[in-house]
């Protein structure tokens, strides 16, 4: 007992007896600076270790005094340890090092060329590629990637580029990060969302085109008890700014789940944004209160396009309950009413906080989820009408080609745009001290963002990533990233057998829901689910 006792309190002992003997040789008239040093360190860290056994929070420090803080200080730098000394080049935690290193390459417009080959397994599970073309097309010049966003509904039809800025909001971001986001989207001609923040004067500044989104908190058009209010919509949805409206009914990190920002950061910038008061917290709703049925959403949907005079309006939502999208959709079939767009966010997206259960395990990752809304929208005949956008980690030509080849209209990046800020994932984004400006609202550390210098690295992302796709897709013969098909890509399912996506995922036929011809077993157990009146499902059997 008495040496595990020594063996635990022996740096402590040893710091307390360095202390006392400088402190008698200074006493006995010592002069030397060492002397000084080491009484005033030891005697330090002698108090430390008197802290440590007094204190009752952490049992190691109480039982190894002094050392027992060790663990705390390598915890605190593991994190930055692992990410700059120990990660490899392709650990995707979540963006690996390859990925963060070509987007500060394509913001810097520096050369994003790899020597010697691969450093990915071409044989490994899951790897994917696409087909290339013995006679590779003519690369198309990107200034005509470009979807319009509007259907017969709408009167305002909007020409939006297949890469954009995903949804972020004032407050989670800089002043100085949305300047530079809106300036970079203005110069390159591509679309910035605002996030469910609302418009503050930072997304004016610059002129670029917006995407409004409206979230549960109805920020920038809500009364004082927090219900929408039509004619303060009416005034932000005309602004010339503001392209297309998108009501967010779930988000890919946390899905099913509001969120509170406390009273002490509620500034009066982010509350004269957001149309709530100070010095109480700004609550989101995990639900809407404007409606509570499919068919008073289209209804909802109705109303914000006539009162932003005819602009394309339409939804976000991570995919869950399948029946649920199912029953939105068979709510457009009943009335006759379309959203212009729908934006599928995977659960593989980004937010400044998120409880880990929901990041970790709620809702359908991008592809899936983007996979069942086009079926159903193929299989109830109203995909012609209606947009896909989606986002979920979409950083790379790639990542785009791949999404539009599985039934993807357009994409969005949120933290690819974050990266090419200046973002150097040191994942502090909810604690107010982003170490680069990015997502913080201390005036002190996001002056260190420049907006001329960082607006230009986020117009010169854009541009890249998009040079880089048209490189891709002429290398597979293909014109045109919008003429990307499911048999374009493949996916290596085993050490011996490749499979196309067309293979891979099932895709219906145009009106297969409406005329009751669907073999896939899912969409025909799914579909009798839905229901235009609820969300809740008809019956569900135990299977």
């Amino acid at each position: 007992m008495a040496l595990s006792s020594w063996a635990r309190f022996s740096v402590w002992a040893l710091c307390i007896l360095v202390a006392a003997v400088s402190v008698v040789a200074l006493l006995a008239g010592a002069r030397s600076a060492w002397w000084v040093l080491l009484a005033l360190v030891f005697s330090a860290l002698a108090l430390r270790g008197l802290a440590d056994v007094l204190q009752t929070r952490h049992a190691i420090r109480r039982n190894y005094p002094v050392v027992g803080n060790i663990r705390y200080i390598f915890e605190n730098f593991r994190p930055e340890l692992r990410q700059y000394l120990f990660e490899s080049d392709n650990d995707q935690v979540p963006f690996s090092r390859a990925q963060r290193s070509l987007i500060y390459q394509r913001a810097k417009n520096e050369n994003a060329d790899r020597p010697f080959g691969t450093l990915l397994d071409v044989y490994a599970n899951g790897y994917e590629f696409v087909g290339h073309s013995m006679q590779p097309a003519l690369p198309a010049d990107p200034a005509t990637f470009r979807v319009t966003v509007g259907g017969p509904q709408c009167r305002q039809p909007y020409s939006l580029s297949l890469f954009n800025i995903s949804a972020m909001s004032f407050g989670a971001l800089s002043a100085q990060a949305i300047r530079a986001l809106n300036a970079g989207a203005r110069k390159g001609s591509f679309a910035h969302d605002t996030g469910e923040g609302s418009i503050s004067p930072y997304h004016l500044e610059h002129g670029g085109d917006l995407i409004w989104e409206i979230g549960s908190g109805y920020f920038g058009c809500r009364d004082h008890y927090g219900r929408f209010d039509p004619e303060r919509f009416r005034e932000q949805a005309q602004r010339d700014a503001v392209k297309m409206i998108e009501i967010k009914l779930s988000q890919g990190a946390k899905p099913g789940h509001g969120g509170i920002l406390p009273a002490h950061k509620v500034s009066e910038e982010i509350a004269a944004t957001r149309g709530v008061p100070m010095g109480q917290d700004c609550v989101s709703p995990a639900r809407h209160s404007a409606f509570s049925t499919p068919l008073e959403l289209l209804e909802f949907i109705q109303q914000l396009r006539e009162l932003s005079d005819g602009k394309p309006v339409g939804f976000k939502l991570c995919l869950g309950h399948p029946w649920e999208f199912m029953a939105i959709v068979k709510a457009m079939l009943k009335t006759g009413i379309y959203p212009d767009f729908i934006v599928v966010d995977g659960n593989e997206g980004g937010t400044g906080a998120a409880p880990l259960e929901l990041a970790n395990h709620v809702g359908v990752p991008m592809r899936e989820g983007l996979l069942l809304v086009h079926n159903t929208l193929v299989g109830a005949g109203l995909r012609e009408h209606i947009r896909i956008g989606v986002a979920g980690k979409i950083v790379s030509a790639f990542d785009v080609a791949a999404a539009l080849a599985i039934g993807a209209d357009w994409t969005n990046s949120a933290r690819g745009f974050m990266f090419a800020l200046g973002c150097i994932q040191s994942l502090s984004c909810h604690t107010n001290r982003c170490p680069v400006g990015v997502a913080t609202q201390d005036p002190v550390r996001q002056q260190a963002l420049s907006v001329p210098d960082k607006a230009e690295r986020v117009y010169q992302f854009h541009r890249n990533t998009l040079l880089a796709l048209s490189e891709m897709v002429a290398a597979g013969g293909i014109d045109h990233p919008s003429h990307l098909r499911p048999h374009h890509l493949a996916c290596r399912v085993s050490s011996t057998e490749i499979q196309l996506f067309s293979k891979l995922y099932p895709y219906l036929e145009p009106g297969a829901l409406l005329q009751g011809e669907v073999d896939n077993d899912f969409y025909r157990r799914m579909w009798p689910l839905a229901r235009a009146e609820q969300f809740s499902p008809a019956h569900l059997t135990r299977q």
